[in-house]
């Protein structure tokens, strides 16, 4: 036995362990998911507090602090009957609003997602910009635009705002499903003696459907939540937002958070639906 190996010194199975055992860093990927967990928090946390306080015990109008457990706002749904008529011009509005938005976007989008024409880039430009531009600005000129036609401002003029403003939503949802569409799948049905028209609507049609209904529920999200522009082109007429607005000098009552919540849920529901029609599009191509 030489000195060498009389003087090294005898490791445990712990400090062996401990050198074999990698050390552990932080890593790009970590860092992302960190981040996207963190953003995922600071969106849901406002939505979890206003589920949250439309079971709140309040005794009065000011929902503000916790006071207790109960299911009874739910019950008193309707109680203001201004809250409800509010909540039902703004469903309508954007019921009317999304779905002729998205008509009107669906065309736009097929066209520039499917053919080279004069004119399609100054019609990008001009879906693009309409999404960026600021809605203070959008809403004071379409105040200007009505008030020089005569028009009276009202549900009408809210409508007519509210499809301006979401057609390049669904105009941009459709135009992205379109560039990305197999066009092997339409030529076939060509072959097999299918016009045009029948082309689209046998085969087209329903392959870009899910981004068509993606498109009309953000078209429904974006004008249901819509305050400037509403502001601006409403009138007298009151709308969800709005009423929201004017009662906060006063208290916002617990059925502003029920309402809420159910308008949530709706539209939660609506992308799960979405998302499996996708899902069984996507499977059966």
């Amino acid at each position: 036995m030489t000195a060498s190996t009389l003087q090294r010194p005898q490791s445990s199975g712990t400090d062996d362990a401990a050198q074999l055992k990698p050390k552990r860093r932080i890593t790009g990927r970590g860092m992302l998911h960190t981040y996207t967990w963190l953003i995922i928090a600071w969106l849901i946390v406002p939505i979890a507090v206003m589920i949250a306080f439309g079971f709140n015990d309040t005794p009065g109008r000011y929902n503000q602090t916790w006071d207790g457990f109960t299911f009874k706002w739910y019950g008193r749904l309707f109680e203001y009957s201004d809250l409800t008529s509010a909540l039902v011009t703004s469903l309508v509005i954007a019921v009317v609003a999304s779905l002729l938005s998205g008509a009107l976007g669906t065309g736009i989008g097929y066209a520039l997602g499917r053919y080279r024409f004069r004119g399609s880039g100054s019609l990008n430009l001009i879906m693009f910009a309409t999404i960026s531009s600021p809605e203070l600005i959008m809403g004071a000129s379409l105040l200007s635009l009505f008030v020089s036609a005569g028009a009276g401002l009202g549900p009408v003029t809210i409508t007519i705002a509210h499809v301006m403003f979401s057609i390049s939503f669904v105009a941009v949802v459709v135009r992205a499903r379109v560039m990305t569409l197999d066009r092997s799948i339409e030529e076939a049905a060509a072959d097999l003696g299918a016009n045009g028209w029948t082309t689209f609507w046998k085969v087209t049609f329903p392959i870009i459907l899910p981004a068509i209904f993606s498109g009309v529920l953000l078209a429904f999200a974006l004008s249901i939540d819509d305050f400037i522009v509403t502001a601006f082109t409403a009138g007298t007429t009151k709308t969800f937002p709005l009423w929201i607005w004017g009662a906060t000098r006063v208290g916002i009552p617990p059925q502003v958070n029920v309402m809420g919540t159910l308008i949530f849920a709706i539209g939660v529901l609506g992308a799960v639906i979405a998302n499996i029609r996708s899902s069984r599009q996507g499977k059966r191509d």
